[in-house]
């Protein structure tokens, strides 16, 4: 720490330089020079002085010499800020088209809480619509044989799967009497998807093979089941099916990954 000899020359040296008499130019600009110089000597003197805490009160004491005095006004500033002290600016918001914006600002209090309580509603009948339709995606999803799903995410057509999409939903959405629809389809791979497609859509469909011309030939039958319904609103086509297809395998295999888990803890709690 430094010297109280070094400290009680610097006090005695370096007295306040703030007591001058007001209004006198030349006391102004001799206060200047002064505060200068003590600036100068306490930078030197910082640099010299080894231990910390000393440093510390020199670097305090320069701080306190950087600042000016504040102005009564300044003062009452910062003990009496708006709504208690003065009163506050007016905004940007409030001087721009003060008149446009009195009807907006002056808004009765009950018909606010009318137009917040219909928004909430809005909202909630909106997010219950979304996570019905989830619901049911995910269900049909469900629907679906492992193996086609898998071969779905490895090798996804969504040209081949919007051909076989409208095709079906046609037939269901159908109202005659036709309750089976017949397409020839002999590639396996895309036998597959039509399947799978079939099983969204909650329709039976049966392959037979039969030979024509002494070549094999396929035929795949679909029908309608009992409970087949409405088809959902989303669909698997080419513009949403990036987003939605993702969606069916993060839902999918987060139900898996809740019903392994309640397996898990219902097998630790069977232990003896």
């Amino acid at each position: 720490m430094a010297s109280a000899d070094l400290l009680r020359r610097e006090e005695e040296f370096y007295e306040s330089l703030f007591d001058s008499a007001k209004g006198d130019a030349a006391a102004a600009k001799t206060r200047g020079q002064m505060i200068e110089r003590k600036i100068e000597a306490l930078e030197d003197m910082a640099t010299k002085v080894s231990n910390r805490r000393s440093r510390r009160w020199l670097n305090d004491r320069l701080l306190i010499e950087l600042v000016p005095r504040l102005h009564v006004e300044e003062i009452k500033g910062l003990f009496a800020p708006p709504p208690f002290g003065e009163e506050a600016p007016l905004s940007a918001f409030c001087r721009t088209s003060v008149g446009e914006w009195d009807a907006f600002r002056s808004i009765d209090m009950d018909v606010e809480a009318r137009f917040m309580q219909r928004m909430k509603q809005s909202s909630a009948k909106q997010k219950n619509l979304v996570n019905e339709d989830e619901s049911i995606v995910l269900n049909a999803w469900r629907r679906i044989d492992c193996q086609t799903r898998e071969a779905m995410k490895r090798n996804f057509l969504p040209e081949l799967l919007e051909i076989y999409e409208e095709r079906i939903r046609a037939f269901i959405e159908d109202t005659t009497d036709k309750d089976v629809l017949v397409l020839n389809v002999q590639d396996p791979f895309q036998r597959l998807l039509l399947h799978g497609v079939c099983e969204f859509y909650n329709v039976t469909s049966t392959t037979t093979g039969t030979v024509q011309d002494g070549k094999p030939w396929k035929t795949t039958t679909i029908k309608k089941r009992s409970g087949t319904g409405i088809a959902p609103m989303i669909t698997l086509k080419h513009n949403c099916a990036s987003r939605d297809v993702q969606m069916y395998f993060s839902l999918f295999e987060q139900h898996n990954l809740h019903v392994r888990r309640k397996h898990n803890y219902a097998s630790y709690n069977e232990q003896p």
